[in-house]
């Protein structure tokens, strides 16, 4: 379909003159409205106004300006068709083959903390919906842009071709509905905010809303899934700035795997949890090693001795620049992948023999916080991330003797190291690194058991350790075990029903317990 007419209506005006340049130098007749229109002229357009086009004054504040049969008939009537042929002449309407709009931007000014209901609801665009639904749906005929980043794709096909092939067009139009259709679970989730008692006013957002609308676009496929039998993607946000895993770059090494992502997006939620330099290793999404010291080197090398032999084949995430005394650690061992906020140019160097590794530059700023989704059988369940930050002041000492401030500053990064280790988690450490990790068993003393075994393969004592458990002992067996063990003291959320058991446990073996009063279960 040639293209004669095209109409432009824009918020985000980015790239919109020079598009309508390249229109208009190829006699397209650009026909616009209000700011779209006066920026147009002023860059030296042709411009029709809509007006002009409908014989229709926009009215009621700008809230209708499009809406007529003389715009959407143009856009919707089906060209070949000679019922619609008769009915457009009769009417005298002008086809209309090309529309570009994007609409109001309702998400931004409903995340400003001084939004005020009515400008929540003004930001409600009617009209440009209207227009890129009309043109979506006949897009056999006509071409649909909402976003500037296609304005150089059609300027491209056009220059070269004269006109739209129906695959682009299609390509346009389904962009186009999935952002009607974001763009109405925006409006229907942040309109759960407003009051009506009288008076439509803003209040709070629930957490969790009554509708839950997520818009996601695939980034990239993977080669497969858990297993190669699996089809897998990574999706994002749509319409969001990429961010995450999203956002990073990787600077070597093969493409990343769906497990791959799995496990480095653990290592690095448990790396960015500290304040000093850290390391954490991750094998099959449960921590193998974590540590945080004085410098990234020793958070590593601290990290790897927890348990080297899982650690061949997992992958390591830090929250500093890697340097070059890193680098060489991690060359002594097979690794797949490294996430780190940055690579020194010497840490890249003495990396880059291992071709297969991969090494990913994560950005800078933290990802935002978002629901986390488990698909159950007919059915999603949705909860916040578990964010909970403990306090010393939060503890509760338990038994007749309290910690040291060392065995409370260990207890902290133990109970840090707990909140991602699948339950039933057991963590041992010592001196701001961990020596004993017991994960996923379906009894706690199992995984104390398992804890014990680990650091005994890896040549490490558990005397003068700490222990800390994500939920509380049903028995008084785990304390017993830890104390046995040589652990000094427990850091456990508290509230069994036999709480007393294991205090009684405790004071017996002279070891320190507090309480959390908070648990970190982990499926």
């Amino acid at each position: 379909m040639k293209i004669e007419r095209a109409l432009i209506s824009v918020y985000d005006k980015t790239g919109v003159a020079e598009f309508a340049r390249t229109l208009a130098s190829m006699g397209i007749e650009i026909v616009s409205t209000g700011g779209t229109a006066k920026l147009l002229r002023e860059s030296g357009v042709k411009v029709r106004d809509v007006s002009d086009l409908t014989g229709w004054p926009e009215m009621l504040g700008g809230r209708v300006k499009t809406l007529h049969p003389k715009v959407h008939g143009g856009i919707l009537f089906q060209r070949g068709k000679a019922e619609d042929q008769r009915e457009i002449s009769q009417h005298a309407i002008q086809p209309i083959d090309l529309v570009a709009v994007n609409l109001y931007p309702f998400s931004a000014t409903a995340a400003r903390p001084d939004v005020t209901a009515e400008e929540l609801i003004e930001n409600i665009d009617i009209g440009g919906p209207a227009m890129v639904r009309s043109a979506a749906k006949n897009f056999q005929s006509v071409g649909v842009i909402t976003d500037p980043a296609d304005y150089a794709p059609v300027a491209k096909e056009l220059r070269e071709t004269g006109v739209l092939s129906q695959g682009l067009r299609l390509d346009l139009a389904r962009k186009a509905f999935a952002r009607t259709a974001r763009y109405d679970g925006e409006i229907a989730t942040e309109l759960e905010r407003l009051t009506a008692n009288g008076k439509v006013a803003i209040g709070t957002l629930e957490k969790l809303p009554h509708r839950l609308h997520v818009a996601l676009e695939r980034r990239e496929a993977m080669r497969y899934g858990e297993n190669p039998h699996q089809a897998a993607a990574l999706y994002v946000a749509a319409g969001r700035a990429a961010a995450g895993f999203a956002a990073a770059k990787q600077l070597q090494g093969k493409e990343l795997s769906y497990n791959n992502l799995v496990d480095l997006d653990s290592a690095w939620a448990l790396a960015m949890e500290f304040g000093r330099p850290a390391a954490a290793i991750i094998k099959h999404n449960n921590p193998c090693g974590a540590a945080e010291q004085e410098s990234l080197r020793d958070a590593y090398v601290k990290a790897l001795a927890c348990d080297p032999v899982s650690a061949f084949g997992g992958v390591v995430a830090f929250n500093r620049v890697v340097d070059a005394a890193t680098a060489g650690e991690l060359a002594k061992l097979f690794v797949e992948c490294v996430a780190a906020p940055g690579y020194e140019a010497a840490a890249i160097e003495q990396l880059s023999s291992k071709k297969n590794l991969r090494l990913i530059d994560m950005p800078r700023e933290e990802a935002p916080a978002e629901l986390e989704l488990k698909r159950i059988a007919g059915g999603v369940l949705v909860q916040e991330p578990d964010r909970h930050e403990l306090k010393e002041s939060d503890l509760k000492v338990a038994t007749e003797r309290a910690p040291t401030a060392a065995e409370m500053r260990a207890m902290i990064f133990a109970w840090i190291v707990c909140k991602h280790v699948k339950s039933n988690a057991i963590v041992f450490a010592r001196d701001g690194a961990t020596v004993g990790i017991g994960a996923g068993q379906m009894s706690r003393i199992d995984s104390v058991k398992i804890a014990e075994r680990k650091a005994a393969e890896a040549g490490l004592s558990l005397d003068g350790s700490v222990m800390a458990s994500d939920a509380f002992f049903p028995f008084s067996d785990c304390v017993e075990a830890a104390g046995n063990a040589g652990a000094t003291a427990i850091i456990q959320p508290g509230g069994s029903v036999r709480d007393a058991d294991s205090i009684a446990s405790a004071n017996k073996l002279g070891l320190a317990m507090v309480f959390t009063g908070a648990r970190h279960f982990r499926h």
